[in-house]
């Protein structure tokens, strides 16, 4: 949800992002993509990938969401941590505030970077 509302939001020749978590599932989870459905954002053919070393060592910036130790290391790479609930089996309503809370504060990101479109 957060890499598909940040390359909503920022202007493509400041910044990308990719999205990769440290165990993904086989596909993305469907009241996730219900929910960023209700948003405006078709996120269907999206697939999981896994987070890499080599994967972020090409990011300026990784955000991860609880990984905790599990997260790669690379040095000089800063990282946001956002302590977040897992959507994955959710009622709608809960998927809803964690989507909500996502787009939150990736504009505030995105804002304070100065890589909104």
């Amino acid at each position: 949800m957060a890499s598909a509302f940040f390359n909503a939001m920022a202007d493509p020749a400041k910044a990308h992002s990719l999205s990769a978590g440290t165990e993904p599932a086989d596909m993305v989870h469907p009241e996730v993509v219900e929910a960023m459905r209700e948003a405006g954002i078709d996120i269907s053919g999206s697939s999981p990938r896994k987070l890499t070393a080599d994967l972020a060592r090409g990011a300026s910036l990784l955000v991860t969401m609880g990984c905790g130790e599990k997260c790669p290391f690379v040095p000089g790479l800063r990282r946001l941590d956002w302590d977040l609930p897992d959507p994955k089996g959710q009622a709608r309503e809960m998927v809803r505030r964690i989507r909500d809370d996502i787009r939150s504060r990736v504009f505030q990101l995105a804002s304070r970077e100065g890589w909104l479109a």
